[in-house]
């Protein structure tokens, strides 16, 4: 994928991002995700951000984004050999979720405050900011701006998440799970495995550190 295309949709993206957030895309009840999220709090906590940098916090998250996830977990949990996204965690946690929990969960957890955090390392601010705003030409690395938007609030209406606040320990682990294939949740696209590919060890330790501080 060539970095000047994804900056040509650019302005098309974030007009979309706009407009998705102003309710949400996924019809679910907050009240019934609400009544049903004890479960979730033990990893993410009780409002959806957790305590450990291991397990991601959810906290503001597109309802969109996490009932693909959701499922992906609990497809995977049945179908380990050809699943999108497999957790030791996740997919037998998911397993009994009807559509509806999942819906649910989901619309209520982006009804909450998204968590906001520093960034992890200062030191890698500059480099990690024009991989994030400019992508690299060069290695044919697109800015994560493009599908994330310019503060990490990503875009609903394409289930691009949102990564502002996002802990750096668990972004780097996405990264390097997309970049081994480990985790192929971007669909025929292949948009993160291609691009996490192309990024050096130091260059996902160094965005995962800027995200952490995006808000």
């Amino acid at each position: 994928m060539k970095t000047r295309k994804v900056l040509n949709w650019l302005p098309l993206v974030l007009l979309a991002t706009s407009a998705a957030q102003a309710e949400s895309l996924v019809d679910g009840s907050i009240e019934a995700g609400k009544a049903s999220s004890a479960p979730c709090s033990a990893c993410h906590g009780t409002e959806g951000k957790s305590a450990n940098p291991m397990w991601p916090n959810i906290a503001g998250q597109s309802a969109t984004y996490l009932v693909e996830q959701l499922t992906a977990f609990r497809d995977g949990a049945t179908n380990q050999a050809e699943a999108t996204r497999y957790d030791p965690l996740m997919s037998p946690q998911s397993m009994a979720l009807s559509d509806d929990d999942i819906r649910n969960l989901a619309v209520y957890f982006e009804s909450l405050p998204a968590p906001a955090q520093a960034v992890a390392d200062p030191d890698t601010l500059d480099r990690a900011e024009a991989l994030y705003r400019g992508g690299d030409t060069e290695n044919g690395i697109a800015a994560c701006l493009a599908c994330h938007g310019p503060t990490g609030r990503g875009n609903p209406a394409a289930s691009y998440p949102a990564l502002q606040g996002q802990h750096a320990v668990y972004t780097a682990k996405q990264l390097r799970d997309y970049a081994s294939e480990a985790r192929k949740t971007d669909g025929k696209t292949r948009i993160m495995r291609e691009i996490a590919g192309r990024l050096s060890p130091e260059d996902i330790d160094a965005l995962a550190s800027y995200i952490q501080g995006l808000r």
